[in-house]
C-alpha cells in the first residue's frame, strides 16, 4: 500500500497539467473574494478541489496511452508536400501499406462515407452504383445498381443499414442490399447527414427543404423550408448536432428541428459557399468560395475569421480530420494542411487522375478517402487519425455481440431532438427560468388572502346525524323506492296493450271525413 501511495504522488510535469487544464479557478480567499457567504465559499472550494483532482488524474492517465501521433518530417532543404503516395507506401509497414489503394469504377462521380468506427465504407456512384464493404479486409458486403441517379449516401447508427438519396426519394438498405424502407416524404434530396446521438437522419433537398427523421421510431420530428434554394453544401456540427447550411449569398445558417428560423447566421463570403466543414470537436469551421478564398472560423464565438488563405483555384470540397488537419480539393488536386503555432501549413499534396467529387477522413486511421469521377482512392496521411480510441464510444474491432449491446445502450442514452441548441452544455444544466417560476408561484400560494380565493366553507357534521345505522336505513329506503318504480313500470307495460285494443274503431263518413274533428 505504501508503494502504491508513493506511485500516486509522483510529480506530474507542468506541460501535461496545462494540456488538461480547465482554466483559472475562482478567487475564494476571504479577504479578496466577492463571495461573502462562508457556506457558499466552502461549496465552491470543494468543487475546485474536485476539478483539480480530475485534471491530475487525466494527466496521469496519459501513461496508459501508448500510441503516439506520427507525422512526416522532411530533411533540411525539403518539404513534405513533395512526397508522393507511392513513396509513403514504400516506407511504412505492411499493414499501413495495404490501406493505400485505388478502385477504378465506371459509374462515377462517386460519394464516399465511413462509419463512426472507421471500419466500413460505402460508395455511391451518380449513375446508380452502390456498394458497402469492409475496406480494411477488402470484404464486400453488398453491391447493386439502383437504376437511378444517386446524389448522396450515409450510414445509420450501425454498419448494417445505410441510406441512399436517389433520384426522387430516399431509400434505406441493409448490408445485404435488401430495401427496407422508402421515405417518400424526403424527395429530391441532395445531402444526407446522420446525427448518431439523436438517431436523426437529416436531409437537404433541391427545393430548399430541411427534414429530420427519427430512425428509431420512424417518425419525422421536423421539416421546414429554409428558403435557400437548391441546397448544395450541408454538414453537421458534431458537438451540438446543429446543421450548417451554405447558401449562394455567402451566408452559413445553423438549423435545428425545433425552429423554423435559423438559430444563427454568419456572413462568411461575398460569393456563394462552395464547401463547408466543421472540426470534430466543434471548435472551428472552414468555408470556401469561388474567389479562391478559404476561411477558418471559431464557430463557438461566431466572430471574424481566425485564418484566411488564398488558393490557386477554387476549393470544391473540405474535410477535417480528428487531429485537426484540413483537406482541400481543387479540381483533381488534393492538399492537406496541418495545424501549427503559426496557423495552417501545407502538409501533403496529391494529384488524382480525375476530378474529386467527395472527400472524408477515416476515423482512427491515417487515411483520407476521396471519390473521383472514375473511382475511389484511399490516401495515406500520417498523423490524421486519433491514435487512442474509446471502445465504449466507437470500437473499430467490435464483434456482433458488442455491436448489439452498443446499439441497445445508444437507444437508452438517446438525446431528444428538443435539446438540440447552439450551446451543447445546456443539456446538463438546470432549467433556471422555470425553477424561478416555480418558486414565485409557491410564494404566491403561501401569501394568498382569503378574499382572493373563491372557495366554499366546509360543512361541519352535526353530532348524532351520521353513523352506520343511518347509512343502512337510507340504503333500505332507496331499495324499496326502486322496487316500487320497477313494479309500476311493469304494470303500465301490461295495461297499455289492453287500452289500445279497447279504442273504438273510427267511423267512416264518406265524403264528409274531412269535416270530422281530429280528436275523435
Amino acid at each position: 500500500m505504501r508503494h502504491l501511495r508513493d506511485r500516486k504522488d509522483v510529480q506530474i510535469s507542468a506541460e501535461r497539467l496545462a494540456k488538461h487544464s480547465k482554466g483559472e479557478g475562482l478567487d475564494l480567499k476571504p479577504r479578496t473574494s466577492r463571495i461573502k457567504s462562508k457556506a457558499q465559499r466552502q461549496k465552491l472550494q470543494t468543487k475546485e478541489e474536485a476539478i483539480k483532482k480530475t485534471v491530475k488524474a487525466a494527466a496521469r492517465a496519459e501513461v496508459l496511452l501508448t500510441e503516439e501521433y506520427g507525422c512526416l518530417e522532411a530533411e533540411p532543404g525539403e518539404v513534405t508536400t513533395r512526397f508522393r503516395q507511392t513513396q509513403i507506401a514504400e516506407n511504412v509497414d505492411i499493414t499501413s501499406a495495404t490501406k493505400h489503394f485505388t478502385l477504378k469504377l465506371d459509374f462515377g462521380p462517386y460519394y464516399v462515407k465511413y462509419t463512426r468506427n472507421g471500419r466500413n465504407l460505402i460508395l455511391g456512384g451518380r449513375k446508380g452504383h452502390v456498394a458497402a464493404l469492409d475496406w480494411v479486409t477488402k470484404k464486400l458486403a453488398c453491391e447493386m445498381n439502383v437504376m437511378e441517379s444517386v446524389h448522396d449516401v450515409s450510414w445509420l447508427h450501425v454498419e448494417t443499414m445505410f441510406a441512399v438519396a436517389q433520384k426522387q426519394w430516399v431509400y434505406i438498405y441493409d448490408n445485404q442490399g435488401i430495401e427496407l424502407h422508402c421515405l417518400k416524404q424526403m424527395n429530391n434530396i441532395n445531402k444526407l447527414e446522420f446525427l448518431p446521438y439523436h438517431f436523426l437522419l437529416a436531409s437537404g433537398s433541391r427545393e430548399g427543404y430541411l427534414s429530420w427523421l427519427d430512425v428509431s421510431i420512424g417518425k419525422f420530428v421536423g421539416s421546414c423550408n429554409a428558403r435557400l434554394g437548391n441546397i448544395q453544401t450541408m454538414t453537421q456540427n458534431p458537438s451540438n448536432a446543429v446543421l450548417c447550411v451554405g447558401s449562394t449569398k455567402g451566408v452559413v445558417s445553423m438549423w435545428s428541428p425545433n425552429s423554423r428560423e435559423p438559430l444563427a447566421k454568419m456572413l462568411c463570403h461575398f460569393h456563394a459557399i462552395n464547401a463547408l466543414a466543421v472540426h470534430p470537436y466543434g471548435t472551428y469551421m472552414a468555408t470556401s468560395c469561388p474567389a479562391n478564398f478559404v476561411k477558418v472560423w471559431d464557430i463557438r464565438q461566431l466572430a471574424g475569421p481566425v485564418h484566411k488563405y488564398k488558393t490557386r483555384s477554387p476549393v470544391q470540397h473540405l474535410s477535417y480530420s480528428q487531429c485537426g488537419q484540413l483537406a482541400m480539393a481543387m479540381g483533381n488536386v488534393v492538399e492537406v494542411y496541418r495545424p501549427s503555432t503559426d496557423g495552417m501549413k501545407p502538409y501533403l499534396r496529391h494529384k488524382a487522375d480525375w476530378t474529386v467529387s467527395s472527400m472524408q477522413f477515416c476515423p482512427f486511421e491515417d487515411v483520407l478517402g476521396i471519390g473521383t469521377a472514375r473511382g475511389v482512392s484511399s490516401l495515406l496521411v500520417p498523423g490524421s487519425g486519433e491514435a487512442n480510441f474509446d471502445a465504449l464510444e466507437a470500437n473499430p474491432f467490435q464483434t456482433k455481440a458488442q455491436r448489439r449491446e452498443a446499439e441497445v445502450k445508444a437507444l437508452l442514452d438517446k438525446i431528444q431532438p428538443e435539446l438540440i441548441t447552439l450551446d451543447p452544455v445546456s443539456i446538463v444544466e438546470v432549467d433556471v427560468p422555470s425553477l424561478k417560476d416555480k418558486i414565485e408561484a409557491k410564494k404566491k400560494v403561501l401569501y394568498l388572502k382569503p378574499k382572493d380565493v373563491d372557495f366554499k366553507p366546509r360543512r361541519t357534521k352535526a353530532k348524532g346525524k351520521g353513523g352506520t345505522a343511518k347509512v343502512i336505513k337510507t340504503k333500505k329506503i332507496l331499495k324499496d323506492l326502486s322496487r316500487r318504480e320497477h313494479i309500476a313500470t311493469v304494470r303500465e307495460a301490461d295495461v297499455r296493450p289492453e287500452m289500445e285494443n279497447k279504442k273504438e274503431p273510427k267511423k267512416d263518413y264518406g265524403v264528409l271525413n274531412r269535416f270530422v274533428s281530429k280528436s275523435r
